[in-house]
C-alpha cells in the first residue's frame, strides 16, 4: 500500500504540531521518522494511523483520501514502545486477538486464525510460546508478540512507535537486525518512529529527518548522512563540528589564518564550516592547519576520540584517530585538516544555524593538499 501525506498541518489547541508536511511512501518500503523529542515524528505516524485527525491536509492510501477513515477502516497495524499486550491473555490469544474481534463477515473461521497466528509465531521465532503469559516473556520477546498481533491482520500499512525503546542496547541491536530480516520477508509498507539515529541508519530504505514539526531532508541513509542539506541535519546525524570561519578571496580562514581550504567562487564573508570528526587528516606542522591543544582523550570502539582546545574562548572540537596515532598526542599539541567538509551560509551562529530551513548549502571538495 503505498501512503501519500499531503500538506498536512496539525494544531494542538494553539500549537502547530506539524506544519505543511508532504510525505510519499513507496509500497514496500521501510521508512523511518528521525528526530528529537517534539519534532512531530510521533504525531505524524498517529496522523497516517488515523489515532488523529489532521488540522489541514489530505492522507491517501493509494489514490483513496483516508483523512476521515478510522484506524479499522484503514487497516493498519500498530506497535507501541510498551508492547500493549493483554497481560491475562496468552501468547496465541494475544496475536488472534485482531482477527477474533473482526465483524462476523470479515472474522475467518476459529481455524484458520489458529493457524495464521502459529504461523506468525514461527515467523518472529516464537515457536512453543504460544500458551505463556506476556509476564513470562523477556522484555524482546513481548515485541515480538506484539509485531506478530500488528502482522496477523495483515495490515496495509504497518506502524512502529519507537519499537525497541524500552530494551537494552544489546537486545535492541539484535531485534533492529530482526525486524530488517521479517520486512525482507513480509513487504509490508512499514513506517517507524525513532529518536536513535543509529537504528534509523541501519533499519531504513529512507529516512526522513524531521525538527519543529516540518521535515527537513528525506532520502537513503547514505544520502542523509553524506550530504545533509541544512545545519540542523549535520549537526543532528552522527557526531561533528563546527567553526564560524570567514570566506576571503576563495580560501577559508580561522580566526587571523587561512586552514588550507578553498571555496573557489564563493563571495566573502562569513560562513559556518562544519566536519565530522572521523574526516580530517594530522599535519607536519601548521602550514594552512587547524591547531589545538588536546585536552581530553577516551576509547569508543576501535578508535580514539581527542577533545582539542583551539582557543579558550572556543568550543572545543573532536577528531577521531585509531589508537596507535592517538597513544603520543595526549595533553600535546596537534595539528589537523579535514578532509571532508560543509559550508553553510547566512548563520551567524550554530544556534541560529540549526533552525534556518532556507539557509544555503555549499559542498566543496577537499583540496588536493
Amino acid at each position: 500500500m503505498e501512503v501519500r501525506v499531503q500538506n498536512i498541518r496539525k494544531e494542538f489547541g494553539r500549537y502547530p504540531a506539524l506544519e505543511d508536511v508532504s510525505l510519499d511512501i513507496r509500497s514496500g518500503e521501510l521508512i523511518a521518522l528521525l528526530g528529537p523529542s517534539g519534532s512531530g515524528k510521533t504525531t505524524l505516524l498517529r496522523l497516517i494511523a488515523g489515532l488523529e485527525s489532521p488540522t489541514e491536509g489530505t492522507i491517501f492510501f493509494g489514490n483513496e483520501d483516508a483523512s476521515n477513515k478510522s484506524v479499522q477502516q484503514r487497516n493498519i497495524g500498530f506497535v507501541f514502545q510498551h508492547y500493549a499486550l493483554f497481560r491475562h491473555m496468552t501468547v496465541l490469544d494475544n496475536v488472534s486477538f485482531g482477527l477474533k474481534v473482526r465483524p462476523g463477515n470479515r472474522r475467518p473461521p476459529a481455524a484458520e486464525i489458529r493457524r495464521r497466528a502459529l504461523d506468525l509465531l514461527e515467523l518472529v521465532q516464537l515457536s512453543g510460546l504460544e500458551k505463556r503469559y506476556p509476564a513470562q516473556l523477556s522484555g524482546g520477546q513481548r515485541q515480538r508478540v506484539a509485531l506478530a498481533r500488528a502482522m496477523a491482520v495483515e495490515p496495509n500499512v504497518l506502524l512502529l512507535d519507537e519499537p525497541f525503546g524500552a530494551l537494552d542496547a544489546q537486545v535492541r541491536k539484535e531485534l533492529r537486525k530482526w525486524l530488517r530480516e521479517i520486512h525482507d520477508r513480509t513487504g509490508h509498507t512499514t513506517v517507524f518512529v525513532t529518536h536513535d539515529q543509529e537504528e534509523a541508519l541501519e533499519l531504513a530504505d529512507r529516512v526522513v529527518v524531521m525538527s519543529k514539526g516540518a521535515i527537513e531532508q528525506v532520502g537513503t541513509p547514505d544520502d542523509i548522512y553524506d550530504h545533509p542539506v541544512s545545519p540542523f541535519v549535520y549537526g543532528f546525524i552522527g557526531q561533528s563540528n563546527c567553526l564560524e570561519v570567514t570566506l576571503s578571496r576563495g580560501e577559508i580562514w580561522f580566526e587571523d589564518r587561512p586552514i588550507g581550504l578553498r571555496a573557489a567562487s564563493e563571495p566573502d564573508g562569513p560562513a559556518t564550516l562544519y566536519f565530522r570528526p572521523h574526516d580530517i587528516e594530522l599535519i607536519d606542522g601548521c602550514g594552512g592547519c587547524l591547531a589545538g591543544l588536546v585536552t581530553a582523550g577516551r576509547r569508543v570502539a576501535g578508535t580514539r576520540h581527542l577533545e582539542v582546545s583551539l582557543g579558550r574562548t572556543l568550543p572545543p572540537v573532536e577528531i577521531e584517530l585509531p589508537p596507535e596515532r592517538a597513544s603520543s598526542t595526549d595533553h600535546s599539541r596537534v595539528a589537523f585538516r579535514p578532509t571532508r567538509w560543509k559550508l553553510y551560509r547566512g548563520a551567524s551562529d550554530v544556534a541560529a544555524a540549526s533552525v534556518q530551513a532556507q539557509t544555503s548549502a555549499i559542498e566543496l571538495a577537499p583540496t588536493g593538499t
